[in-house]
């Protein structure tokens, strides 16, 4: 049985992390088998949201309560985040994605390569427009970048192009998405970098 692609997810608090497990597990899982990790410091809220909201079985979804600073669980030492991953390859030999969401709340917080295979990292239009100017590690360094939030721009004043010039700028060929994950706008150039991306599944066909 081939190893299953880990994907980290990170971001700010509230920018759509826990959102976007849930609309690719609930687009995707039929075609791909799945599972997912949430990080929290004392709580394992995330896993409790995916689980209510989302079509993964309870035994597909891992929370990790970190304690600390949760970046460290997915940098520094990966061990707890490590053996959720071998627990839930132990629970379905199929695996062909495992999610591993990030938690906390910091710009530069990235992956260790030992832990993820690939890196999505996600900000939310809400944040301000200057965000991506800030070009912090998680998002000059992620895989796929992801605003989201887009129906909030003229609420708050944030002008889109400003910040797809801004991410264009940092990211250069790197690939990043505008998305409305409320209503599934841009959801779908997720699913495709998913699909064509990590999984190569176009190149398989």
């Amino acid at each position: 049985m081939s190893e299953p692609v880990k994907i980290g997810i990170g971001g700010p608090v509230g920018a759509g992390k826990t959102q976007l497990v849930e609309r690719l597990t609930r687009h995707m899982s039929r075609e791909i088998s799945m599972a997912a990790i949430t990080n929290d410091i004392y709580t394992i809220e995330d896993a409790k949201i995916l689980a209510a909201n989302g079509i993964l079985p309870l035994d597909r979804i891992i929370g990790v309560e970190t304690g600390g600073c949760p970046h460290t669980a997915i940098r520094e030492d990966t061990s707890m985040n490590t053996a959720a991953i071998e627990e839930l390859k132990k629970r379905h030999p199929d695996l062909q994605v495992i999610f591993v969401e990030s938690g906390g709340d910091n710009l530069s917080a990235t992956f260790s390569p030992e832990l993820v295979d690939f890196s999505i990292y996600i900000i939310d239009v809400a944040q301000g427009e200057k965000i991506p100017r800030k070009a912090g590690q998680g998002m000059i360094k992620s895989d796929l970048f992801i605003i989201n939030k887009t129906d909030l721009a003229p609420h708050v004043g944030a002008d889109l192009s400003v910040m797809e010039r801004d991410s264009k700028e940092f990211r250069g060929e790197k690939p990043f998405c505008f998305t409305n994950l409320k209503t599934d706008e841009g959801l779908e150039r997720v699913i495709e970098w998913v699909r064509r991306d990590v999984l190569m599944l176009d190149l398989a066909s």
